[in-house]
């Protein structure tokens, strides 16, 4: 269980992932919290919106309709893999689903059980995003949706420490939902284990952290990635810190790097302090 994040750390979360994201209109403030718990959260759950058209369906899942006050979600995942913001905090996005499945997500169990029963709440548990679809198995996914998606949910485990097992459709929460039709929860899960460096199979970890991408080392980025890779760094004899290597990425951490850009014979803007894979490779980072 985790508390949610507050809206500035999702915000950089998803950004630090590498992706493009619109604030739309007062998402900051726009929530259902008057009418139910937020949080704690414990996963992250995908939809398609049975909509095309990104303005209209940013608006609708900002609006919502009469059945259904919005937000209908936290995040719209447009064709073209941009985020657009539309809510913090409770949204209408998951509805009442199977409390065998959530003791199943809090375990990040390898697998899940069936969803046949609606008895508990999840617009309080889950993180939710709508990707536009028309949901007919018919409208296409782009390579860019799909990306994002995988985005999207590594930004959220990344932040709260959890495995792509933290991630679910609507269909494999509530009993009766289909989305997202036109690809399967299974591989979207595998994507997002690669891109969080774990090992789908299990629980297995490699011997060195994987470089976690250029867009990961931001200001305000808090990892323990970070203290491992200044540690590794003063072991090298590149470490350029006034006080010991901390979690909180710094200008430090970047002059640090340089030096050991430059140690391996980088230089110019290729020895600028920013991590890239071969040199990250290479600095053998410890698993953490």
């Amino acid at each position: 269980m985790a508390t949610p994040l507050s809206a500035d750390s999702l915000l950089r979360a998803l950004r630090a992932e590498g992706l493009t994201v619109v604030e739309h209109l007062n998402w900051r403030t726009h929530n259902r919290n008057s009418k139910g718990a937020w949080g704690p959260v414990n996963g992250v759950m995908i939809h398609h919106t049975v909509t095309s058209g990104t303005a209209s369906s940013v608006d609708l899942c900002y609006d919502g309709h009469s059945t259904l006050p919005g937000p209908l979600c936290h995040g719209v995942i447009a064709k073209d893999g941009t985020v657009y913001l539309v809510g913090h905090g409770r949204a209408n996005h998951a509805g009442l689903g199977d409390d065998d499945v959530l003791r199943a997500v809090i375990d990040e169990a390898a697998t899940l059980p069936a969803d046949n029963e609606a008895n508990t709440d999840g617009n309080a548990r889950f993180y939710g995003f709508e990707c536009i679809n028309l949901g007919d198995g018919k409208d296409p996914w782009p390579a860019a949706q799909l990306l994002a998606i995988e985005r999207a949910a590594a930004a959220l485990c990344r932040a709260h420490g959890w495995s792509q097992r933290s991630v679910i459709g609507h269909l494999e929460w509530q009993p009766g939902k289909v989305d997202p039709r036109g690809f399967t929860m299974s591989s979207m899960r595998t994507r997002i284990a690669a891109r969080l460096g774990r090992t789908p199979e299990g629980p297995t970890t490699p011997a060195y952290e994987p470089f976690p991408g250029t867009a990961f080392f931001v200001a305000g980025r808090s990892s323990p990635i970070v203290t491992a890779m200044g540690k590794r760094l003063v072991a090298e004899g590149c470490g350029r810190y006034a006080v010991g290597p901390g979690p909180n990425w710094s200008d430090a951490d970047r002059a640090s790097y340089a030096a050991w850009q430059r140690k391996l014979g980088y230089t110019g803007s290729a020895a600028d302090g920013i991590p890239g894979k071969e040199s990250w490779t290479k600095l053998k980072v410890p698993n953490v």
